[in-house]
Parts: C-alpha cells; sequence; structure tokens
C-alpha cells in the first residue's frame, strides 16, 4: 500500500509543466484575465473601490439621492440593533434549552443559512418576526435573485449590502452569468432540450471572461464580494482572481454536484494549490450535494484538514429544500446535522424550504424555479405575498434547527450584531 501511496505523488517534472503554461507570454488565459483587470484600473484600484462601495454611510447616501423606499427601513433596523432590541444569544439559550449561552459547546457552531432572500422587504419581515417572537436572524444569508433587475429596483442591492453589514451576516449574490442567460444558445427548449444541460453548467466559450468582468463591475460598483459560483471553468477564474491579488469571495453551489470525497478532493486541492502566499483562499464554502450522507462528510472533513482549509473553506449543508423542483419529498437532514456537527466543524445549515409538512400545505408550496422569476412576473401573477409566506417558511426551519442543536449543546452562529 505504501508503494501504491508514493505512485500517486505528484512529480516536481508534473507541476513545473503546468507553472511553464501559465508562465507562457502567449498564454491567452493569462492575458485575457490580466487585460479585464487593466481595464478595471488594477488590482489595488479594484479592491479599494470595492471596499469603498461596501461602505455603509456611502451606501445609506445613495438610497437617499435615489429616494429609495429602503432608507426608511434601514434606519429602522439600525436603530433597533442598537437599542438591542432582537434577543441576546445569552437569552434565546436560556429560554429554549435553560442554559446559559457558557453551558453550551460552540467550538463547532453551526452557522444558520437561508436561501434565497431575493426581495430586501422579505428581509424586513423576518427581522420583525424576530423581535416579535424572539427569534434568531440567520448568519449566512444566500440572493438568487438577477443582478441587474435588483440592482435597477429601487435600491435593492444597496440595501441589501447595507443591511448584511448592519446585522452582520455573511451573505452571497448570484451573478447573471450562471447558465441561464442564454449561454448556451442551442437551449431554451425547455424540457425538449433537458438533456443538453447535462453537458455542463452554463459558461461555455467566453463565458468565464464574462463572470469575471461583471464580477468586478458589481464588485466596484455596490461593494459585492461574495459571489455563488457554478462552473468549473468560473470556478478556476476565482481561484485565479484571487491569486492575482483581487479579493474575490465565491461559494460553489450544489449544481456543480461536490458529491463524493474524490470530487471534493479534487475542489479542494485546486483552492490549496492557488492560495495565496498567506495561505487564503477565494472558496470560503461549497454546497455539497444533497446525495452525499454523513461518512462522505466526515471523509470531506479529513481532506478539508489536511489541505489545510478547515477553517477557510465552509461546507455548507441543506437541511431543507423546496418542495418542488430539486429533491424527492419530504427531505429533512437535521437529525443526521446534530449527529454531524458533534464530529465537523465549520458546517452550515441551509435551509430552502420549510417544515415539509408545512410547505406542502401550504397553498402555494416552495419551488425551486421561483429564483428564475422577474419581479414582474411575480407581481403579475400576485405571487408576491405566497413567496414571502414561503420564504418565512424557511426562517421557521432555521429556528427549528437553532433550537435543535443548542438543546443538544451544540452552538449556533446566527446574525452576529444583533444576537
Amino acid at each position: 500500500m505504501t508503494n501504491v501511496n508514493q505512485m500517486l505523488l505528484i512529480k516536481p517534472g508534473d507541476i513545473d509543466t503546468i507553472n511553464q503554461f501559465f508562465s507562457n507570454p502567449e498564454n491567452m488565459m493569462a492575458k485575457e484575465l490580466s487585460e479585464l483587470i487593466e481595464k478595471f484600473g488594477g488590482v489595488d484600484h479594484i479592491n479599494q473601490k470595492s471596499r469603498a462601495a461596501r461602505n455603509i454611510e456611502t451606501l445609506m447616501q445613495r438610497l437617499k439621492e435615489i429616494d429609495s423606499p429602503y432608507l426608511a427601513d434601514l434606519e429602522w433596523l439600525i436603530e433597533q440593533r442598537d437599542k438591542k432590541a432582537f434577543i441576546s444569544m445569552d437569552d434565546y439559550c436560556r429560554e429554549h434549552t435553560g442554559k446559559d449561552s457558557a453551558a453550551i459547546d460552540f467550538s463547532n457552531a453551526v452557522t444558520l443559512e437561508i436561501s434565497a432572500m431575493q426581495f430586501f422587504p422579505w428581509l424586513m419581515a423576518e427581522a420583525k418576526q424576530c423581535i416579535e417572537k424572539r427569534e434568531l436572524m440567520p448568519g449566512r444569508i444566500i440572493r438568487v435573485r438577477n443582478m441587474k433587475e435588483q440592482a435597477e429596483d429601487q435600491g435593492d442591492l444597496l440595501a441589501v449590502t447595507c443591511a448584511m453589514q448592519v446585522i452582520g451576516a455573511t451573505w452571497v449574490e448570484s451573478l447573471d452569468t450562471r447558465g441561464t442567460d442564454g449561454g448556451n444558445i442551442h437551449l431554451g427548449g425547455g424540457p425538449d432540450t433537458l438533456a443538453g444541460f447535462f453537458t455542463g453548467i452554463g459558461q461555455p466559450n467566453d463565458y468565464p471572461v464574462k463572470w469575471a468582468e461583471e464580477y468586478l463591475y458589481y464588485a466596484t460598483s455596490y461593494g459585492v464580494k461574495q459571489v455563488l459560483n457554478i462552473n468549473p471553468g468560473t470556478i478556476l477564474m476565482g481561484y485565479m482572481m484571487h491569486r492575482l491579488g483581487i479579493d474575490i469571495e465565491f461559494k460553489i453551489s450544489v449544481f456543480v454536484g461536490n458529491d463524493n470525497p474524490y470530487f471534493i478532493l479534487w475542489t479542494l486541492m485546486t483552492a490549496r494549490m492557488f492560495s495565496r502566499e498567506d495561505g487564503s483562499t477565494s472558496l470560503v464554502g461549497f454546497n455539497l450535494s444533497n446525495a452525499v450522507n454523513n461518512d462522505t462528510i466526515i471523509q470531506a472533513n479529513r481532506i478539508r484538514n489536511a489541505m489545510g482549509l478547515e477553517k477557510a473553506v465552509r461546507f455548507e449543508h441543506h437541511i431543507t429544500e423546496p418542495q418542488k423542483g430539486i429533491v424527492a419529498q419530504p427531505y429533512c437532514r437535521r437529525d443526521e446535522l446534530v449527529e454531524l456537527a458533534r464530529k465537523v466543524p465549520n458546517i452550515s445549515a441551509k435551509h430552502e424550504g420549510g417544515e415539509p409538512e408545512v410547505d406542502a400545505n401550504r397553498e402555494r408550496p416552495s419551488d425551486i424555479f421561483d429564483y428564475f422569476m422577474s419581479k414582474e412576473e411575480v407581481l403579475k401573477q400576485g405571487l408576491m405575498e405566497k413567496m414571502e409566506r414561503n420564504y418565512l417558511d424557511k426562517h421557521d426551519s432555521v429556528n427549528l434547527t437553532a433550537r435543535t442543536l443548542l438543546k443538544a449543546g451544540i452552538g449556533v452562529v446566527a446574525a452576529q450584531n444583533l444576537h
């Protein structure tokens, strides 16, 4: 067996071959990316402009200038945060476990995650419910709304970027170059062309460069830092951008299909290979396939630890899923999560559906394809209230998971500026 292990070692000569490819002045991949970065003013300018665009005072001023209705909501949210209107973690633990938070083990604290928060008013409805019912706001929020639409929608994107920093949650935006924008011109026939999507997730030809350009636009114009990533080409692009100095962060979508230890090794090995000299990587997390079990995740953690990425890369594990369009229902992994969290650190519990028995009996159950509906279509069909109810059902599941973990003696990460 030792001989087999030695046979699998990557030879220095093979690494030299890869380095020669990247160092070749005629390498078009490196040339295209370098030219794109220079188009936006260079690495230092991009990072500085991105930080400035993310500044809370700047965001509030921009909302004021466009007379956004969301400015008053943000002022209210800041006021509630500052006067400590949200339940503290200590009080939440006492109310649901009878113990102070000091009695809970937070060393493997699970991040409470919700997806997808499509419209800023949903966040405000969630915050108001938290105050009223003494609940926790999630510590991680995923968005899958069309970027251009939300940027033009009364300051929705500005308001969310501001709110996430106010409440102390990490968040992810999903760039429009993600496979649903006609990138593959031979698909688009609905079910008749469904098999065509099995060839890859929507970043053909020059789309990785388009993806990078879209990222740099929203980073420098709106302060977006962390985005969803769905294609091996754009995943590599994200690694390369970070290696060149761009402070990009991304998470890998469940649609990429990390569903076994060998695939997970591939993902983490590439992150390690393209890390900076300080060991940092642009990969901050990835969704494992819904098919994985606890043993797979335990093995994945051994790989993550061996690569020195245990603290840097979060495993984002689906606990609930929409009723329609993605998994066979009923789907709920909460009991497995409790066992897993005792052994594996740096996990988030992702809630993309309500409790199956609740969600299935709604007038309109949650549907993964809701993520691709325009706001115009949502309003035209009179679905906004129903879809907000679906979102709040997910929030209820977040808090059920929080209570379950805390009762088991396992800590949780909620919105850190509120609780």
